[in-house]
């Protein structure tokens, strides 16, 4: 049996020195330490082109097997906005009215949140990113390898990247979130991995007061 040859192209990136190296490390990092997670959106429109660049952004991410196991759905339409603030609604009041153990209600307090999601309606986009449990190719079933994995650093992705062109975003999992899959009419292959409100900060926008743990406390060299 011949054994295949799959084929390989050049890769080659420039190689700055240290100086330039960690003046673009630290530059990236100021700019993700000013990313906050809000739930007070303005309703000024944001342009589709830089949704789409992020979403670029997002698609060029790694993933097991280069299988891409995602699809990103963007919400603009008012009315399906509606409907998902009302799906999520209902099962976030649930969630909130014995759901959840007293000890996760305490972990969220600090975030000042409750089940009301007026931001799902008000924020002018919504990206909803759907993970592939598998998919299809010349009509037969392709099995997706690491898919949590793959589709997480997608997110990450594109948080960085909506983050870089000015954007604000909250991260919104509103357990469980089949009805998603059911409004935006996606395949029995598809489930919902998370939800994305992409807008600007309200002019009377505020953030709870808390703090990411210090770099000694999460780091380790060896």
């Amino acid at each position: 049996m011949t054994e295949r040859i799959y084929p390989t192209i050049p890769y080659f990136r420039p190689r700055e020195n240290d100086e330039a190296m960690i003046h673009r490390a630290e530059a990236f990092l100021e700019e993700l330490t000013r990313r906050r997670s809000i739930r007070q959106f303005s309703p000024d429109p944001v342009a589709d082109a830089l949704l789409s660049l992020a979403l670029q952004s997002a698609a060029s991410a790694p993933s097991g097997a280069n299988m891409q196991p995602w699809t990103f759905v963007v919400v603009k339409d008012p009315d399906l906005k509606r409907r998902i603030r009302e799906g999520a609604e209902t099962e976030e009041k649930a969630n909130y009215s014995g759901r959840m153990p007293p000890e996760w209600l305490e972990a969220l307090a600090p975030l000042q949140t409750d089940w009301k999601k007026e931001f799902l309606e008000i924020a002018p986009a919504l990206i909803v990113i759907f993970k592939q449990d598998f998919g299809w190719r010349d009509g037969q079933k392709l099995h997706h390898y690491y898919v949590n994995e793959s589709v997480g650093i997608a997110c990450g992705f594109l948080l960085a990247a909506l983050n870089a062109a000015g954007l604000s975003t909250l991260t919104h999992t509103p357990s469980p979130m089949g009805f998603l899959r059911e409004l935006l009419g996606r395949p029995e292959n598809e489930k919902p991995f998370l939800l994305v409100p992409v807008g600007f900060p309200a002019e009377d926008c505020r953030v709870p007061d808390i703090r990411k743990k210090n770099a000694s406390e999460v780091i380790l060299w060896k």
